[in-house]
């Protein structure tokens, strides 16, 4: 057998057919892992399980029996559980918008009534209109939805 020139302590052949021989000078990249001295520790990863971490993997695939005995894959998806879990309940209350109309209305109703037994003082009739339109203006504002949900408490 024919061998060719020595690079790297390695052995190339000249004929590629024919089986190398080994070289009694071992390269870098032959060199064992393990011919570290024994005095150093080799390193390595260690899981520690966390307090939050659950007994199951999250993010699985089972294949479970179905209703009609054949069998079907279900998926756990973590991300749907943290979905289900951010729901909350709330509530809306419009209490006190409804309470400032019901205060108006109740004003308006007085002024009509003030300028019914006030019929025979022209002046004072024309100053309780003005007022009655004023508060009329200010229920045509309030009493609608886009006030209440302006004015809504939500808990």
């Amino acid at each position: 057998m024919e061998t060719g020139v020595i690079q790297n302590s390695t052995v190339f052949q000249k004929n590629p057919s024919e089986p190398a021989m080994a070289s009694p000078v071992r390269s870098l990249e032959d060199r064992d892992i393990t011919d570290k001295p024994a005095s150093l520790p080799s390193p390595h990863d260690e899981y520690i399980k966390s307090e939050n971490s659950s007994d199951t993997a999250s993010g699985l695939y089972k294949v479970v029996p179905d209703e009609n005995g054949s069998y079907k894959i279900l998926y756990d998806d973590p991300k749907a559980e943290a979905s289900k879990s951010s729901e909350e309940e709330c509530t809306v209350n419009t209490d006190k918008a409804d309470r400032e109309i019901k205060k108006i209305k109740e004003k308006k109703e007085q002024l009509e009534q003030q300028i019914n037994s006030a019929s025979s003082d022209e002046g004072k009739v024309r100053e309780l209109e003005k007022k009655l339109a004023a508060v009329e203006k200010e229920l045509a504002q309030k009493d609608n939805d886009a006030y209440r949900r302006q004015n809504a408490v939500i808990s």
